[in-house]
């Protein structure tokens, strides 16, 4: 397993406390340097970030798009790569993106709601499912 840098888990955190420009700020300091395969790592990382951003912007079509090639781009990489649980973080995005396509734009404003991503309590929306943000966790800590 690679060993990250600290900056990448002080991203990390940052992601799971819902400060997502924040850690795009600070996954994209490290992404300029880094290796290729590193490089598409943190973009991946840093997409999904950025589409949860878009989310708390009611921006659907940003929040799709970037998930998208966010979850895409991760799941080349090994379950375990950079000591987070890849595999589980893909998974989770991808309940979120499939909620987000099959609620269409005009529910967009009602997910976030939902999720915490907005200061409004005006929720009319309930979906199949619990919607459900996704979070980074370190490799062999996840517990279905």
């Amino acid at each position: 397993m690679k060993d990250m840098p600290e900056e990448f888990w002080q991203g990390v955190e940052q992601f799971n406390q819902q400060e997502f420009y924040a850690c795009h700020d600070t996954l994209e300091a490290i992404w300029i340097n880094a290796l290729p395969d590193e490089k598409n790592f943190y973009q991946g990382i840093l997409q999904i970030a950025v589409a949860l951003h878009h989310l708390s912007n009611y921006n659907w079509r940003g929040a799709v798009i970037l998930m998208g090639e966010g979850t895409n781009r991760l799941r080349t990489y090994q379950s375990d790569y950079g000591g987070i649980d890849v595999d589980r973080f893909v998974d989770e995005t991808g309940v979120l993106l499939k909620q987000l396509q099959v609620a269409g734009p005009d529910r967009v404003e009602a997910i976030a709601q939902q999720l915490g991503l907005s200061s409004t309590d005006n929720v009319n929306f309930s979906a199949p499912e619990a919607l459900q943000l996704p979070r980074i966790q370190k490799w062999g800590m996840s517990n279905g």
